[in-house]
């Protein structure tokens, strides 16, 4: 089932980008970014009261608070960066460098979450890097 929520969420993700380089023609990328987070919020609010699980915050440790705050602004400079580079570039050119994350994301999983690290994940890292090349060259 991961699979299934990964491909849904690629689909999501290649229209956010359509979407979006639409959307912010002669729009502020900072406010644009701004608009999309308010969207956002309120649907993973709306998504937490519909099925309930509101009553699980108590329950969240130090440790995830700290780690959930970090990755929200993460999240927010990426988001910044992204509609910043989309604005100012083609969207055929910038989505592709975003996605090098799968790359250093493979990377960091190996360093800080000690994960396989495997002859196929590098070979799939060495792939999507010269692909970003060719894309964006």
């Amino acid at each position: 089932m991961w699979f299934v929520f990964a491909l849904l969420s690629a689909v999501f993700a290649a229209l956010t980008s359509i979407l979006a380089k639409v959307g912010i023609d002669g729009v502020n990328s900072n406010l644009a970014t701004a608009i999309r987070t308010i969207v956002v919020v309120l649907m993973a609010w709306g998504m937490v009261f519909l099925t309930n699980a509101q009553s699980g915050i108590s329950q969240i440790s130090r440790k995830s608070w700290i780690f959930l705050v970090l990755s929200g602004l993460a999240t927010g400079a990426s988001w910044l960066c992204y509609y910043r580079a989309l604005q100012i570039g083609d969207a055929s050119k910038v989505v592709p460098v975003d996605k090098l994350s799968v790359v250093i994301t493979l990377v960091l999983a190996f360093v800080f979450l000690h994960e396989e690290f495997t002859a196929k994940s590098l070979a799939g890292c060495v792939l999507i890097g010269m692909g970003t090349l060719v894309m964006v060259l």
